[in-house]
């Protein structure tokens, strides 16, 4: 039934994945599960190499006659063909003349494994690398925790196919420290309720979904509140704008004392305060043009004459007080000698 399943080459479980030369570590680690799924001996092989029957004769191992193998031994060594079998099952014509001259599956497998992702000294610069960004991870901004998952989750299968191991313990303090300061409530929360050291990555990943879904649906209540007042806010602007309006027509029709204005202006009712005469005021008198303005010579003059005309009655005053105080001493006299 499997066999007549719609999948294509390499996505059946009857088939092992195909490997066209990219994403080599996404290719070994689905190998090695098809791999154990079938037999653990199949694997084994991959790992220790090809197993040969060997009896000692004269302190050296010499291969045993096939004739002379036992079936336990038998399967054993069998399990290297079947090895083989799927690794060129697996790969396309290219890769294929990669590995074609090999003897045995491990053989095979280390090729591969050299030419994609490089010697031991290359494996260590790589795990050097991973390392240092691992140690730098941090959430970026605007990021999802699905989105964090997917980055850490990367760095770390490299990490670890790279023989670099990690603790439970130290994978999730990691995460906790990586997020940034909107989820240190939250944090705190898991730090102080929950054993790091038994919860699992994916759980820890999942409580930190959930929470992510509810500040989305708050910040959502809140958004939507928040336009909510801002339109009512609006609306009670341009009803107060309109009242104002209304009300400045309204005071524009009364003076000061609330009576309401003429809108008829007749010049008639009014006296010119210039010329004395009716019907126009003074800003449109027209005898205001006729009047000669004095020169600087007559302000001059006036001033003099006004001037001498202080100085005599001053002078006219004074002979009048000496003329007075004249027959004052006169009647005296006359006083004086009539008493006598």
């Amino acid at each position: 039934m499997a066999d007549r399943l719609p999948f294509g080459e390499g996505a059946s479980i009857n088939r092992p994945p195909l490997f066209c030369g990219l994403n080599y570590q996404f290719w070994k680690v689905r190998m090695k599960i098809f791999m154990e799924s079938l037999d653990n001996g199949i694997w084994d092989a991959i790992e220790n190499g090809h197993f040969v029957p060997k009896f000692e004769k004269d302190g050296s191992f010499i291969e045993k006659p096939w004739s002379q193998w036992t079936d336990a031994k038998s399967k054993k060594a069998k399990f290297d063909c079947i090895a083989k079998n799927i690794i060129t099952s697996a790969l396309n014509s290219y890769e294929f003349f990669r590995v074609s001259q090999c003897k045995s599956s491990k053989e095979m497998w280390d090729t591969l494994e050299v030419t994609h992702e490089g010697t031991n000294e290359v494996k260590r610069a790589r795990k050097h690398a991973l390392i240092q960004e691992y140690e730098m991870f941090r959430m970026l901004k605007g990021e999802t925790i699905t989105e964090v998952q997917k980055r850490f989750t990367h760095i770390i299968n490299h990490l670890m196919s790279l023989d670099k191991t990690f603790d439970r313990e130290e994978l999730n303090i990691k995460i906790l420290k990586c997020l940034d300061r909107a989820w240190k409530p939250k944090v705190t929360a898991i730090s102080e309720s929950k054993d790091l050291t038994s919860l699992s990555v994916a759980s820890l990943f999942g409580k930190l979904r959930e929470h992510e879904l509810e500040m989305n649906r708050l910040n959502v209540q809140e958004k939507s509140s928040y336009d909510s007042d801002e339109e009512n806010l609006s609306l009670l602007s341009r009803k107060f704008s309109k009242f104002l309006k209304r009300n400045r027509n309204k005071d524009n029709n009364k003076d000061r004392y609330g009576n309401k204005k003429s809108n008829d202006f007749n010049s008639n009712n009014y006296t010119c305060f210039g010329c004395g005469e009716q019907g126009h005021i003074k800003a449109d008198c027209p005898n205001k043009s006729k009047e000669k303005k004095p020169s600087y010579k007559e302000k001059k003059g006036k001033t003099k004459r006004a001037y001498i005309a202080w100085d005599e009655n001053e002078v006219s005053s004074s002979s009048e007080d000496e003329k007075s105080n004249i027959c004052l001493v006169a009647e005296d006299d006359d006083e004086s000698c009539s008493s006598s």
